[in-house]
């Protein structure tokens, strides 16, 4: 049976990313594990999803497969009205760079440039400039204005992050994707950045998915999808925290495979 989260009808937009009978699995025989087992999903434009589920339940699975890092065995990934599954890995490198923005818990910093200098890379390489505007607009929804010529090393772990979110929001990407983003974070830093995504949400209509395990940080977000054995098996917007811990609980007391 299909596994499908559905949006609350309201949006009219083309999603950010849309799965369709995404199936992914690892190893072989006796050893075969089903990472996503045909999972339907949309991602709307201009809302931040959170994606939650117990170890192994395929969230990062999910999350690479729409961030054209991994592939699935069979089934669809669109971003926009691109199909994943039709691109050559040319035109899977532009769409990465061009479509697609990434936060990751480990924050991912070159230690030796400036924190303007990392934030600036992705457009770099791909060599493009900066629009002004927009640069100066993520800077200071970021508060880094008087930390540009810092090194990593002389930012704390929130700071870096905040780089970090301003490295992937800089080129304007269709879908912004964040691994745990406030894992290795204090509750005050954590915060922040949290705090920094929902308003990307708000103020520039950015588009996030973030996998996470934190009912917290669930509770920043306008919609958390849940995952168990690969499948999507509940969702719900507007979250609160409670909300989250007790959807997480009655999942742990139904068990692998329930």
């Amino acid at each position: 049976m299909t596994q499908t989260a559905l949006t609350d009808g309201t949006h009219t937009a083309l999603p950010a990313a849309r799965v369709r009978h995404l199936t992914k699995t690892y190893g072989s025989g006796a050893a075969l594990v089903t990472a996503l087992d045909d999972v339907s999903l949309d991602l709307a434009t201009g809302e931040f999803t959170a994606v939650m589920g117990p170890s192994g339940s395929g969230k990062s699975t999910l999350m690479h497969c729409c961030a054209a890092l991994d592939t699935g065995d069979s089934g669809s990934v669109f971003i926009g009205d691109q199909d994943l599954t039709t691109l050559k890995d040319k035109a899977l490198t532009r769409l990465r760079r061009d479509e697609i923005g990434f936060v990751f818990q480990s924050y991912n910093l070159v230690p030796t440039l400036t924190a303007e200098e990392n934030i600036l890379l992705p457009l770099a390489i791909a060599g493009r400039r900066p629009d002004p505007g927009w640069f100066d607009s993520v800077i200071a929804t970021v508060r880094l204005g008087d930390r540009l010529r810092h090194k990593p090393s002389e930012l704390s772990g929130g700071q870096q992050q905040r780089v970090a979110v301003a490295r992937a929001l800089v080129s304007r990407p269709r879908i912004v994707f964040a691994d745990e983003p406030t894992g290795n974070l204090d509750s005050r830093s954590g915060a922040e950045v949290l705090e920094l995504l929902r308003r990307s949400v708000d103020d520039f209509g950015q588009t996030i998915v973030m996998v996470t395990h934190d009912p917290v940080a669930a509770a920043y977000t306008d919609r958390v999808v849940f995952l168990a054995d690969g499948r999507v098996v509940d969702e719900v917007r507007r979250p609160n925290r409670e909300q989250v811990l007790e959807i997480m609980a009655r999942m742990s007391a139904a068990g692998p495979g329930a």
